[in-house]
């Protein structure tokens, strides 16, 4: 408990510390406001990758409806602010809770599935509640909702993003993590020594949407608007990209892919008929030479540069 309350404190730390230097970077115009929202494009992402990495790389489940989640949230979150004028922290809990408890009513049929049948299923549930959205006109139906205030600001997204990762990782490193972890490894076994798989896959699947509805809440709120378009089934694959190209199951895999294939998407905004080439090309080098991700499933650590310093330090010797 200490171990992991000195890590988290650290952690802490030196993320108060990248806000106050790229905070400072905005406020003196040395980042661009197009850049900023490069940034807090970033944070949104990161939510959504760490996200569904608690859903596919660590309880080992096969999900490709997070969009789905991320609309619920931006949709709940958008009424609370427009239609109900509540603050803003209002919305984002609502858009959190609406997208948990959705989160919960899927899991407890579907998560009886797995593989191909599962990805099936949660990819047809995804477009389902899009579809839905789609046509209730108390949120704009095809339109979009318009005239949501823009109330996600760098603060908000930094901060809420570095919730997030704590949360989700003090989760994993908790004993519900465990037993999650150990469904990925090899369920029968999992459940023969007396864990409740189901129970454990739904709470899973309940955090990584609750979080996907946060991060839905914040899109809406730093659009001006949320449209059906936007929480398509490419959302959910670019998602899940981010996820496999960093590594199933890693943390920090999961915040590097966010981070790579976001600030891809931007420098390549210049020339958008190779864009797309560009990206594939990548995505398949990668998979052709490091199908297990970026960083596997390791999570990058103090330890591991203090190990590579003292290597260097031995050679130097």
């Amino acid at each position: 408990m200490r171990e992991r309350t000195k890590k988290d404190l650290i952690f802490l730390f030196i993320s108060v510390v990248l806000y106050a230097i790229f905070e400072g970077l905005m406020l003196t115009g040395f980042i661009p406001p197009y850049m900023e929202r490069s940034i807090v494009t970033i944070c949104i992402n990161i939510i959504l990758a760490a996200s569904l990495n608690l859903i596919n790389g660590i309880t080992g489940q096969f999900s490709i409806g997070h969009a789905g989640f991320m609309a619920v949230g931006a949709y709940v979150g958008a009424i609370m602010t427009v239609k109900f004028s509540l603050p803003f922290i209002v919305a984002i809990l609502a858009g959190a809770c609406a997208s948990a408890l959705l989160g919960v009513l899927i899991g407890l049929p579907t998560l009886r599935l797995s593989g191909d049948y599962l990805a099936i299923a949660t990819l047809g549930l995804g477009e389902i509640i899009r579809i839905v959205i789609l046509n209730i006109s108390y949120v704009g139906g095809a339109s979009g909702f318009m005239g949501i205030p823009k109330d996600t600001t760098f603060t908000w997204a930094f901060f809420v993003m570095i919730f997030t990762l704590l949360f989700i990782r003090n989760f994993v490193d908790s004993s519900h993590g465990r037993a999650c972890i150990a469904i990925r490894e090899n369920e029968i076994a999992a459940e023969a020594m007396g864990v409740n798989t189901t129970r454990y896959k739904v709470l899973a699947f309940a955090i990584g949407a609750a979080f996907a509805g946060v991060a839905g809440a914040l899109f809406a709120h730093y659009n001006y608007m949320a449209h059906p378009g936007s929480f398509n089934f490419l959302k959910s694959f670019d998602i899940l990209t981010m996820v496999v190209f960093g590594g199933l199951g890693s943390m920090t895999g999961a915040v590097t892919g966010a981070v790579v294939l976001t600030l891809l998407t931007f420098l390549l905004a210049d020339i958008p008929e190779l864009r797309m080439v560009i990206y594939s090309l990548l995505l398949i080098i990668l998979m052709l030479y490091r199908p297990q991700g970026l960083f596997g499933s390791r999570e990058l650590s103090l330890k591991m540069f203090t190990r590579l310093l003292g290597g260097g330090r031995r050679d130097n010797a």
